[in-house]
Order: structure tokens, then C-alpha cells, then sequence
């Protein structure tokens, strides 16, 4: 089944809710209003459909092969990289002066999604090299950005972040990598790094790894760790490829799913030490690796949307061919087609809500991104700031969450069909699982929601959202339509439970750690339904306000209410039973003795 990229609705959240016209008033911005990205979209749309997509399933039935050390990617890959390289998607949202086109995240994070529905595994690769690009911009030397930054943004190298190692997983206190300073200021490393994506390929000529070590001398845990750049090929002065380093792939992984995608074990000196340089300072590389992190979190975020979004497409498509059985309302004399059936309605309108309402709250965080790096304002930069920061947690582990539910339901959709692998649903299932472990599992999401966003601030932050959901709500009402009304008062009721589990988080976090954080993942999943929800009211709004003024296109409006609506009767609602069990349930959660398991 082919990919369609939903542009219709990405401008639409892009118009209206991420507010592009405001985006582009600000000061490096000014030529990225609607026009922009309308083109941008359209044209990135062209591309992911005809050169992308055509891959997904070659992938997944021939992924990439090491052999002696050298990995070769699914036939196609190559040639794909190349066309997306010459195409400038790379450095699409990275600033000019390092060769990109400095467009927003606004607009960048839309082809984001596009890339990953096409193929997520095809799509990992330029994910790590952005995050890689973002640490060099914020920590890098000049001599470094100067040797490699331009490179990355191209696409003519590609980047990897070296976190994870056999006995240290996401506790980095572990990381014994080790890093030998050298006279002329370079370091040796050695050491094994794991999983990591596109670690050796043949799709450019370079790859620039990030790397986390210990330098000697270091102190014990997270406090020692730097950050090194480590390439697979040295860089001469004339900026030519010198000699290979010594780091090699010495195996990759047989997975799930993203099969495509290179999964590396890495080995760091083995022949007499791999030649890496310190970005920034000593000690300071876990402050670093967060930027890429960061940056990483948010794009795993919207590979969720992008992975429900093609499994949501894929379903509809069987939906409207499929036979079978006759309407429980006699709308149709014999058997129809299974889109006519209620629960097969139920299924495709719970991922059609979910996926629009995780777009539209990733594109909003997107643009108070754009806000928070850009505004020249310091209070408004403050603000977007510490609004993104609270969204990245719920634009990632909620999104995440989220797509395994909805591409689960692809698989329902088609029955016993879908369990068989010729039909596709399945892999979209298989391949978004490792999305809710990729760059912190949901609990790791589920903590930093908890400490940092919630219980550092007092939960300042939180209730500044619940007072502009309040607002939302209230618009609804006046807006007197029966479906905002409805969805006002499912909002109103997530908003109040949500409330009541931040007062519990801030009050109970240090008294009871263990019962916070035993409702650490339904909190996330809560805040993330009811933003998203939120959204989706702001949505309602824009439709309703743009059908009054005879504007658009009417069916795509209609379908928006709709759509919206169903969010609040039978998404939003599940609200209630989170905080129930996160106010009540921390208990019985530690209660049974170690043995009895």
C-alpha cells in the first residue's frame, strides 16, 4: 500500500495551532511563513512518496548485512541518501552560516514525520546525524565545527551518538569507555559501544561519532563522562579523508523490526587506540550528550506520529476493499465492505484521533521551540522555553506509547490477515516498538516529567498549561456548537485530574517517593492525553470558526469536529481512571515481598 503524506492536515496544525504567521515575525525567520511551508511540505511530500516509501518493505525483507566488518544497506538505500543529500533535506532546519537553510523546526519537524512514515528505518539516519549537528553548534570548538559541522549539515557525512555500552544501559554512571590524553591535545579511545544506529553503512563517506568516555583522572559516575568526536575516517588539514581510526563494527543486531537500519556494536582501539577530540570541556559530556538527547527525544516523538500515521492509512485501505459480513443496521442487503461495521469505525476513528492529536501537539512544541531559541525577547524566550521543556517528555513517551496502540489496531483491522507478514500491517507494529525505548524508555520520560518538569518548579509550570486548557475550554462553551460542548466538558474533566496529580507529585514526591513514581508513567500518559486533547479543542475551534467564514475545504473541516469530538468521547475520557490509579494505587504496586515474585 502506497504512503500519502497527510500535508492537508500538517498545514492545517502548522495555520492554526502552531501559529506559522507568528513564527515567521520572528527576527531570521521572516521568509517561513505559510507560503514556505506549503511549498516545503509539498515538495518533501513528492519526494518521501516516490523515492522513500518504495523501500520500506524491501528493507524489511532484506535489511543491511555486515560482513568483515563492512555493512551494506537494503538495496536502494544508497541511491535514496544520495537524492535526500542533493535535496538539501538535511540541513533544512540548520542555520545558514553552517550551510543549511535555517528553516523552523515549525516547518522541519512536518518532514520529519514525512521521512519516518515513508520509512522509519531509512529515516534513523539523518535523526542521529541532527542530533550531532545540535551538540557541535551548542559545545564544539570552532576548529571542531570548522572540520565538521558543514559536512553534517550537508549530509555528506552523517553523525551517531556512543552512549550505551554492554553493562550500561540508560545508567551512564557505568560508561567505562576510556580516553588517554595525548601530547598533542588529541585523545585515545577504547572501549565497546552498543546499539547504535547506522554505526558503519556505505550511504556517505564519513560518519562522525560522538562518543562518551572517561578521561584519566575522571571522578566516579555521570560526574567523569566527556564527550569526544571520533570519525570513522581521520580528517587531513585540507579537510580530505585521511586514514581509517581504529574504531570498526565488529557485529550487528537481528531485531523486531526496524530491520533496515544498521544496529552496530562498536570496538574502540584495538589497534592502538581510536583518535577522538574533546568537544567542549572534560567531565561536561553528559551536559553535552542531553543536547543531542534532546533533540533525538522530540524526533522519536514524531516517528510515532509518523509510524501511526502510515499503519492508520493501511488499515483505511483494507477497510474500504475488504468483505465481509452484513451491516448490523441492514444499510447494505448482503455483505459489505468491513468499513461499515461499528467497531471497525471505532478502531480507524481511535487512530485517526490519536495520530492528528500527537501531530498537532509535536507542531505546537515545535513552534515554541522556534520561539524559545529565536524571539528577542528575553521573557518570551523564557516562557517557550520552559513550555517546550515540559512537552518533550509527553511529545515522546506519549506519542510513542501511543503509536503501539494505534499500530496494534492496524493489525485488528485486518484480522487474521494481519498477522500475516505480506499484508504490512505487521510491521509498522514491529517497527514502533522500539520507539518507546529509543533515547529513554517511557519510565526514564515518565521520571523527568515527574522531578524535573513537575516537582522541581512546584508545578508552576504544569498549572500555566492547565490555566490556557481552562481558557480553551471556555471558548468551546461559547462557541455553542454541541461538539465543542462536549469536548469542553471531557477537557474540563482531564484538565481536573491532571491538577489533582500534580498537587500529589509536588506534595508527595519527597515523603513518598516510591507511590510518585510507581504513577510515573500513567502521569505521562495522563498529561500527554490531555494535551494532546487540548490541541485537538484548539482544532475544533479553527474548523468550526473557518466552516462560519465559508473557508476551506468543507470536508476536511467537518471531518476535524468529528474528529475532534471522538477524541474527547472516548480518548479523553481515560483521564479519570489514570488519576484514580496514581493517587490510590502506588501502594499495591511495592506491596508484594521480592520473593513472592
Amino acid at each position: 500500500m502506497s504512503y500519502k503524506a497527510p500535508v492537508k492536515d500538517m498545514l492545517f496544525a502548522i495555520e492554526h495551532l502552531a501559529r506559522i504567521d507568528q513564527v515567521a515575525q520572528i527576527p531570521g525567520f521572516e521568509d517561513a511563513g505559510l507560503d514556505t511551508a506549503q511549498a516545503v511540505l509539498e515538495e518533501c511530500a513528492r519526494f518521501n512518496e516516490e523515492v522513500v516509501a518504495p523501500l520500506n518493505v524491501p528493507g524489511d525483507l532484506h535489511p543491511s548485512t555486515w560482513k568483515d566488518g563492512t555493512v551494506t544497506t537494503t538495496a536502494g538505500f544508497k541511491d535514496a541518501f544520495r537524492q535526500y543529500v542533493e535535496g538539501g533535506w538535511q540541513g533544512l532546519q540548520h542555520p545558514v552560516d553552517a550551510g543549511g537553510q535555517g528553516l523552523p523546526k515549525t516547518i522541519g519537524a512536518a518532514c520529519v514525520e514525512m521521512l519516518n512514515s515513508a520509512n522509519m528505518s531509512f529515516a534513523l539516519c539523518p535523526l542521529l546525524t541532527d542530533g550531532a549537528i545540535e551538540a557541535l553548534l551548542t559545545a564544539g570548538s570552532d576548529a571542531l565545527k570548522n572540520i565538521y559541522l558543514e559536512k553534517l549539515v550537508s549530509g555528506q557525512w552523517t553523525g551517531t551518538m556512543n552512549l550505551t555500552e554492554p553493562q550500561a544501559g540508560s545508567d551512564l554512571a557505568l560508561v567505562r569507555t576510556r580516553a588517554d590524553k595525548q601530547a598533542d591535545g588529541s585523545y585515545k579511545l577504547f572501549g565497546t559501544k552498543i546499539f547504535i544506529t547506522y554505526g558503519e553503512h556505505d550511504m556517505a563517506e564519513n560518519i562522525v561519532h560522538l562518543v562518551l568516555a572517561r578521561a584519566a583522572g575522571a571522578p566516579e559516575g555521570v560526574k567523569g563522562i566527556s564527550l569526544f568526536v571520533c570519525p570513522k575516517f581521520l580528517v587531513n588539514g585540507d579537510g580530505s579523508l585521511g586514514a581509517r581510526n581504529d574504531v570498526h563494527c565488529v557485529s550487528i543486531e537481528h531485531k523486531l523490526g526496524i530491520k533496515a537500519s544498521p544496529t552496530c556494536v562498536l570496538q574502540y582501539g584495538d589497534n592502538g587506540g581510536a583518535v577522538g577530540y574533546l568537544v567542549g570541556e572534560e567531565n561536561r559530556g553528559l551536559e553535552y550528550m542531553f543536547i543531542m538527547m534532546n533533540a533525538a527525544r522530540y524526533a522519536v516523538g514524531m516517528e510515532g506520529v509518523a509510524i501511526a500515521e502510515r499503519a492508520y492509512q493501511h488499515a483505511v485501505a483494507y477497510a474500504k476493499e475488504r468483505v465481509q459480513s452484513r451491516p448490523v443496521d441492514g444499510s447494505v442487503a448482503g455483505s459489505a465492505t468491513i468499513i461499515h461495521h461499528p467497531d471497525i469505525r471505532r478502531m480507524l476513528m481511535t487512530m485517526r484521533a490519536y495520530t492528528e492529536a500527537c501531530r498537532a501537539m509535536a507542531l505546537t512544541g515545535a513552534a515554541s521551540f522556534d520561539a524559545a531559541h529565536q524571539h528577542p525577547d528575553a521573557e518570551v524566550r523564557k516562557v517557550n522555553q520552559a513550555f517546550y521543556e515540559f512537552l518533550v517528555p509527553l511529545i515522546k513517551g506519549y506519542s510513542t506509547e501511543m503509536s503501539q496502540e494505534v499500530t496494534s489496531l492496524g493489525v485488528q483491522v485486518h484480522g487474521g490477515m494481519g498477522f500475516i507478514e505480506e499484508t504490512g500491517a505487521a510491521q509498522y507494529y514491529r517497527d514502533s516498538k522500539i520507539l518507546t525505548i529509543y533515547e529513554g524508555t517511557t519510565a526514564i520520560q515518565a521520571n523527568d516529567l515527574v522531578g524535573r518538569k513537575t516537582a522541581r518548579d512546584g508545578g508552576q509550570v504544569a498549572k500555566g498549561v492547565a490555566s490556557q486548557i481552562e481558557a480553551t475550554e471556555k471558548a468551546l462553551i461559547a462557541s455553542g456548537s454541541e461538539g465543542a460542548r462536549s469536548l469542553a466538558i471531557n477537557l474540563e474533566k482531564a484538565r481536573k485530574a491532571f491538577l489533582d496529580v500534580v498537587d500529589f507529585v509536588v506534595d508527595t514526591s519527597k515523603s513518598a517517593p516510591n507511590d510518585v513514581f510507581a504513577g510515573s508513567v500513567p502521569y505521562l500518559m495522563l498529561a500527554g492525553n490531555l494535551v494532546a486533547g487540548w490541541q485537538m479543542g484548539r482544532a475544533l475551534l479553527a474548523a468550526q470558526e473557518l466552516l462560519t467564514t465559508g473557508s476551506g475545504d468543507k470536508a476536511f473541516l467537518e471531518a476535524k469536529v468529528t474528529t475532534a469530538r471522538f477524541y474527547g468521547e472516548h480518548i479523553l475520557v481515560k483521564t479519570s481512571a489514570l488519576r484514580d490509579e496514581i493517587l490510590h494505587g502506588g501502594a499495591s504496586v511495592m506491596a508484594l515481598p521480592l520473593d513472592s515474585f
